[in-house]
């Protein structure tokens, strides 16, 4: 059951002018399950992508690049993007590339494009042939439900091993007109930054040029999808997507108040997608924000974030309630920092002063730790001393559930 999240609501998705979605039932997984959407763009749309690190990248990540470079040189926008579930396409070699590549040819023929304007995306089992036909025969089915107010179904349509739909809108004013930006993602297992298999998708009817979009959407997803972690096992299939129809004709700039407003927007629309994928964790019970301050780079601080969220030993404690918060410190201890004064370090569990000055706080109880340790959300708070830089990172407990989950995954 995920941690203090939700269920989505479609009167609650704003539709997005210039945007139009539909979704199969294709049989990719069991019978009754959406497993395909097709995301349809206008002709003046920008899009913008971030991509798996992971080397071993899935054959329809690789297209993807491909095809938004593509898209760069010609000018030839990207019109439509094609997702399955139940299948990830990846470790499948040559005929996975061609596989991706003609869900791409043969989606552009139903929808009078080119195949360089479609990006395609997987998600699901790892080392197994995409039912490519199966894929083909739900397109018309998807196109033919094609509409605005359809982010509800299409949340649905790409789930894996998530327990909930994930979706969420908000709306801004700039310059007196109000802007749509709508987002849904998947994810529930195998997270982690590098692109933290998880897939997002954001649109708005913002009018945004090609590369001011590309830099929203790196310092978006360094918000949000790169600061979770479930498990520390970077996907394959890792894609993060923002769609800008321009149909509002309110342009964002490069600089000032508008795209300020914007760009805080997207970012809030990330991280709620990306903190559902937390919540929403393989068998999580708790939900957990670790923040660092005062180190001397973000990069660092992130650096010691992660050491703690990937701790199975931390991980493992959230999951008894034990505050054996030592294991908090040796993550830091290891995290990476090798100039490190440890005699600096201060941490918090949520209002507890735990540790001061790199030791145990002469007041700090173990009945404090536990009492915040049986919430279902928790802050972890630690100062390095070393300077003014912060970062957080939001992750989730260790439970006998994400074995048993993980161990039948394909039974």
């Amino acid at each position: 059951m995920p941690v203090n999240s939700p269920l989505p609501i479609a009167s609650e998705l704003s539709p997005v002018n210039g945007v139009r979605l539909g979704h199969a039932e294709a049989g990719i997984k069991r019978s009754g399950r959406k497993d395909v959407l097709i995301i349809e763009l206008n002709e003046a749309s920008s899009v913008a992508g971030v991509f798996t690190k992971n080397r071993f990248c899935a054959a329809p990540v690789q297209i993807c690049r491909e095809h938004l470079q593509a898209s760069a040189n010609s000018g030839a926008n990207i019109r439509a993007l094609i997702i399955n579930t139940g299948n990830a396409n990846a470790g499948t070699g040559e005929p996975g590339y061609k596989n991706a590549m003609r869900t791409c040819e043969e989606l552009a023929k139903l929808m009078g494009l080119k195949k360089e304007q479609i990006l395609p995306f997987s998600t699901g089992v790892i080392l197994e042939p995409l039912p490519v036909e199966k894929v083909i025969a739900g397109m018309p089915q998807a196109i033919g439900n094609l509409n605005t107010d359809n982010w509800f179904n299409a949340a649905h349509a790409i789930m894996t091993t998530d327990t909930q739909a994930k979706a969420y809108s908000k709306q801004v004013e700039i310059n007196g007109q109000t802007i749509t930006l709508t987002g849904i993602s998947k994810g529930a297992g195998m997270i982690h930054p590098n692109m933290a298999t998880m897939l997002g998708y954001v649109a708005t009817d913002a009018k945004v040029s090609p590369a001011l979009l590309q830099q929203l959407t790196a310092a978006a997803a360094d918000l949000s999808f790169n600061a979770i972690t479930i498990d520390g096992d970077t996907s394959t299939n890792d894609s993060f997507i923002v769609m800008a129809s321009g149909a509002s004709q309110v342009e964002i700039p490069a600089s000032g108040q508008a795209h300020d407003i914007f760009r805080q927007a997207l970012i809030e629309v990330c991280q709620k997608l990306a903190q559902m994928i937390v919540r929403d964790g393989e068998g999580a019970t708790k939900f957990i924000t670790i923040q660092i301050e005062g180190g001397k780079t973000d990069a660092e601080c992130k650096l010691v974030a992660e050491a703690i969220a990937h701790s199975p030993l931390v991980k493992t404690a959230f999951f008894a309630s034990d505050p054996n918060l030592g294991r908090i410190l040796a993550a830091i201890g290891y995290a990476g920092i090798t100039d490190l004064d440890v005699g600096r370090v201060q941490l918090w569990l949520d209002d507890v002063w735990v540790a001061k000055d790199g030791g145990r706080h002469p007041d700090y109880q173990e009945a404090d730790g536990q009492r915040v340790m049986k919430q279902a959300e928790i802050m972890v708070r630690a100062n390095l001393g070393r300077g003014q830089a912060t970062q957080t990172v939001w992750t989730c407990d260790l439970s006998h559930e994400y074995v048993s989950i993980n161990a039948d995954y394909r039974s």
